[in-house]
């Protein structure tokens, strides 16, 4: 779903180009550890606000501030480092509650033997970087097959959770293949995405979710075990994750470095075998679109993923992409049309272009029909 057009009106009338520029480095700087020299971190003549929004609307906020205190204390953006250390905070508290709410999930489920696995959140985060609030996680992903859907969500009924009322539509359950489901009300509220697809109408799907069930991993939080994707189908997802923002116009700076966090152990026969994996899903070309993005984003690494990456939408420059990636407000961005993306997603596929633009249409007629505005003011992000 995309943001709200107000996130960006702070951004869409100020020349933001050195702010895009320092939270770029600052990601880079992350990337390359803490060996490497933070040389100048200071932010004379940069908009400590303008920073804020770019690092909260691309969910880096936390790489940025682990950057920055590197730095002595006497160099950092005084603001900026008292924003950021506050925005770390109430990550850690969202993702402590989403922690706990997961087990609850994962007890319900296994009660009732259903196979399911998490999606994302903070396992993800621990995965690729060994802290569980990298990034905020306000909603808790569960992937079920189409078998199980029905099943998951009696479960979830069990503990306390009834489906949002705008995810009840023809829309939200055939074509995006989910529903959100909350449980109490204000501060305290827990919302459950559970999902039996994996992609939005506009881009392609993988041709075997229950896979990503078949593949999974356990890992452990709280002397509990629970099943979430393999590190392979991680990495896919979260360029599955780039393709739906750029298709919605999102910021996804975010996604990018979890593409680059699970990339950068992989030596070149894991790449080989991701590069197989994806293939076999028909998601070649989007993961291919996630790793050029991690590269113009990151710097490339010179690899064998690297470099099949290149040729994905060559027609836009690395400048331009750049910024569809970080910083999609810019009026001054070309943006290719939605068509032209999926062409090159589905490997410019005459047969499955025409299947998943059909799909796509259908899915636009559908909303068009059957959803409604509803008073559920609960914005979840897609």
């Amino acid at each position: 779903m995309a943001l709200p057009e107000s996130s960006y009106e702070r951004l869409r009338a100020a020349d933001c180009a050195d702010e895009i520029a320092y939270v770029q480095a600052c990601l880079r700087l992350y990337f390359a550890g803490p060996a490497a020299s933070t040389g100048e971190v200071s932010t004379p003549g940069l908009s400590d606000a303008v920073l804020a929004d770019i690092a909260r609307l691309n969910k880096v906020a936390t790489f940025v501030l682990k950057v920055l205190s590197r730095a002595p204390a006497g160099e950092r953006p005084a603001e900026l480092f008292e924003w950021l250390d506050t925005y770390r905070r109430r990550t850690v508290s969202m993702n402590a509650a989403c922690l706990m709410d997961s087990l609850a999930i994962h007890e319900a489920l296994q009660d009732r033997q259903i196979d399911f696995v998490f999606l994302k959140g903070p396992f993800q985060q621990h995965l690729l970087y060994g802290d569980h609030f990298m990034k905020p996680s306000g909603d808790v992903d569960i992937l079920v097959s189409p078998a199980g859907f029905s099943k998951a969500r009696d479960a979830l009924r069990s503990i306390g959770y009834e489906v949002s009322g705008k995810s009840r539509s023809v829309w939200w359950v055939r074509f995006l293949g989910e529903q959100h489901m909350n449980r109490g009300n204000g501060p305290k509220s827990s919302t459950v995405d559970l999902h039996y697809r994996l992609q939005q109408p506009g881009s392609p799907s993988p041709r075997d979710s229950d896979g990503f069930l078949r593949r999974k991993q356990l890992v452990e939080i709280a002397g509990s075990e629970v099943p979430f994707t393999s590190a392979a189908d991680t990495l896919v997802l979260s360029c599955i994750s780039v393709a739906k923002a750029l298709f919605n116009r999102e910021p996804c700076a975010g996604h990018v470095c979890d593409i680059r966090g699970g990339t950068s152990r992989l030596d070149e026969a894991d790449q080989r075998r991701v590069l197989d994996a994806a293939t076999s899903q028909g998601l070649d070309d989007t993961l291919l679109l996630g790793l050029r993005a991690a590269d113009v984003l990151l710097g490339g690494a010179g690899t064998l993923l690297s470099e099949r990456a290149t040729r994905i939408l060559s027609r836009i420059g690395n400048e331009d992409l750049l910024n569809m990636v970080i910083a999609p407000w810019l009026s001054s961005l070309r943006w290719p049309q939605r068509r032209t993306v999926l062409w090159e997603l589905c490997g410019r596929a005459p047969v499955r272009y025409l299947a998943e633009a059909g799909w796509a249409a259908s899915a636009d007629i559908s909303r068009r029909i059957f959803e409604r505005p509803t008073s559920d003011g609960g914005g979840v992000e897609h």
